[in-house]
């Protein structure tokens, strides 16, 4: 195919707004939209490519994904392999869990698989996560697994409805994506169904012009076409924001501009011109490594830091980008593209050997819970400290009925927070005559009762404990409840451990008891407002008994983890929270007279 400077000048406007956004600039708050502009592109080079080989009858699947992986492999693996190093010197155990699980999804293609079902894009827990970014890889080779052999097919049997077929794929997926970004985001940010849409854009374009060569239209629309694709992308990227649903109809304008520079702008046009200019063409080049790079190089820093880093730091990271990425096209990149420098077989079975070994690795991380023993004594159990092994036992006590009625009846309301709070009353009361019932789906305002298991539940318990404060109206009515039937109730508190834990690894073993992290900004104020909510006998607040000042402790005296993710507890933080926060208060004082008796 012919080259284009100006698509590698398109390439470099779409990876420096990401890479802004992602060091946090907020003035490129819709940075995000690159991602969008490169699956036009992929789109458009990939499905120009397949034509021209269909129509010269060279078209081989075989050396399609050898393109890929030389194109793909050699640089990702080596990104890779230098986060997989950082990782084992500055991830805490559960982060170096997950990156586990990353690198066997990156390897194969399907980190955006595991960051649908297992956290949000703009969650504070990716920030932490090195090979984030890589989801858009997995969406791509995805589709490129699925779209050369559709394309093959299509040719030699119904190369008349080609077209047809995939536009109706095309209407099919942007519908889904649609409903998607305002029903389920996390799926339809990261999965292909709700992205192939974007792609095909791209393929759209390549098929236009591969049957209209040699049409031609006036200057004026050259112009006026491909500055008003270049405003559609640069525009969003200022204006757009988080709170935009993406991908959905919004997404429109940033991809839809993708499509007029691709159409419009040539060399001799003044969006050609700028976007063939030798900078941009430069970053363009680099670009994939500009992308790989600099998502675990803000990653790390985040890891190291105990606060956020400034944008001084993260802009000197963005300069350490480029010359790293320069490097890697220069030494990696380029001479693994070329069949000269490296034959078939070795692409092949090197780029094998060292998927299968992060594999195997990511493996090894997952099932050995990062390990803990890098940080931690033998003494510390893994199924203590995993919060989803510790926190989610507590579902062996959600019952539709209180069993004991001789015993006090508790009844906890709430989701991973109330599991939180059972932990914290089973580490320290003797409960040899109280029954714990737990609940993740009962109504949060008590009257009207929803049904007969809310009925049952809430009139038979004794102590019923809510694990969010909810709205005033809704409390009023449900103290007057227990009130009347002579029942207590209690609301709990927020509760959270800073920003990052990760630098807790660095500490020598006997440095870690006892360690406090900066409080998140407001965290007291949200906390003064629930504790107004509620009448003072009626609210248990978790954090005022352990912060001080500004400060939240995050290890025990024994150098023990009080929560892993920042948000919920260990065993051990189980046990510190309540015998600072529950033996003191009326609930505590309520389950120690009833074991007396």
């Amino acid at each position: 195919m012919e080259y284009r400077r100006e698509i590698d000048g398109l390439r470099a406007l779409a990876v420096v707004p990401v890479m802004l956004f992602h060091a946090g600039f907020q003035t490129f708050s819709g940075g995000f939209v690159g991602v969008d502009i490169f699956f036009v592109i992929s789109g458009y080079l990939i499905t120009t490519i397949i034509l021209s080989d269909l129509q010269r009858e060279k078209f081989s699947l075989l050396s399609f994904y050898e393109r890929r992986a030389r194109r793909i492999l050699p640089a990702l693996f080596l990104v890779m392999a230098v986060s997989s190093i950082l990782a084992y010197a500055w991830l805490m155990p559960d982060e170096f869990k997950n990156f586990g699980q990353s690198l066997v999804a990156t390897t194969v293609f399907a980190n955006n698989i595991l960051l649908a079902v297992t956290s949000g894009y703009w969650a504070l827990a990716s920030e932490f996560k090195p090979l984030l970014h890589t989801w858009s890889l997995g969406v791509e080779e995805q589709y490129y697994v699925i779209f050369p052999l559709f394309m093959l097919l299509g040719w030699r049997y119904f190369s008349g409805n080609l077209i047809r077929v995939l536009g109706v794929v095309a209407l099919l997926s942007f519908a889904i994506a649609n409903w998607g970004a305002f029903n389920k985001p996390d799926l339809a940010f990261y999965l292909l169904p709700t992205r192939a849409w974007e792609i095909l854009l791209g393929s759209f374009v390549a098929f236009y012009l591969n049957k209209n060569k040699n049409i031609e239209h006036d200057r004026l629309s050259y112009e006026f076409f491909s500055l008003g694709g270049f405003l559609l992308i640069v525009v969003p990227i200022f204006i757009f924001d988080r709170g935009q649903p993406s991908p959905s109809f919004y997404t429109l304008v940033p991809t839809l501009g993708a499509v007029l520079i691709i159409l419009f702008a040539l060399e001799d046009t003044l969006v050609g011109k700028l976007l063939g200019s030798k900078a941009m063409v430069g970053v363009g080049l680099i670009s994939y490594s500009l992308y790989l790079w600099h998502q675990p190089l803000l990653a790390f820093s985040r890891i190291y830091l105990v606060n956020k880093p400034n944008q001084e730091i993260s802009g000197s990271l963005l300069l350490l980008t480029f010359v790293l990425a320069y490097f890697t096209w220069r030494f990696v990149e380029t001479p693994c593209r070329s069949k000269e420098t490296i034959s078939r077989n070795v692409v092949f079975s090197s780029m094998a050997t060292v998927g299968v070994f992060f594999v195997l690795l990511g493996f090894y991380l997952n099932k050995e819970y990062g390990i803990p023993t890098r940080i931690f004594d033998a003494s510390v159990k893994i199924s203590d400290m995993d919060k989803r092994i510790y926190n989610e036992r507590v579902f062996k006590l959600k019952q539709d009925y209180f069993s004991e009625s001789e015993k006090l009846k508790i009844l906890v309301v709430g989701n991973s927070f109330g599991r939180d709070f059972v932990n914290m009353t089973t580490e320290t009361f003797n409960l040899n005559n109280v029954e714990i019932v737990y609940r993740d789906d009962l109504s949060q305002c008590i009257l009207p009762f929803k049904d007969e298991v809310n009925k049952k539940l809430y009139s038979f318990a004794n102590v019923i404990v809510f694990a969010n404060v909810g709205a005033k109206k809704c409390i009023d009515e449900n103290i007057a409840f227990s009130n009347n039937i002579g029942s207590e109730i209690f609301y709990i508190g927020s509760k959270e451990f800073g920003w990052n834990l990760n630098w807790l690894i660095r500490l020598d073993h006997t440095n870690l008891p006892n360690q406090y992290n900066p409080l998140l900004t407001g965290t007291m104020d949200i906390e003064k407002t629930s504790a107004g909510l509620v009448p003072i006998n009626n609210y248990i607040s978790l954090l005022t008994p352990i912060v001080k000042g500004d400060q939240v402790p995050v290890t025990d005296s024994f150098g023990r983890l009080l929560s892993t993710d920042r948000a919920h507890l260990t065993k051990y933080g189980a046990i510190f929270i309540g015998e600072k926060a529950l033996l003191t208060s009326r609930y505590g004082a309520i389950l120690i007279k009833h074991s007396k008796l």
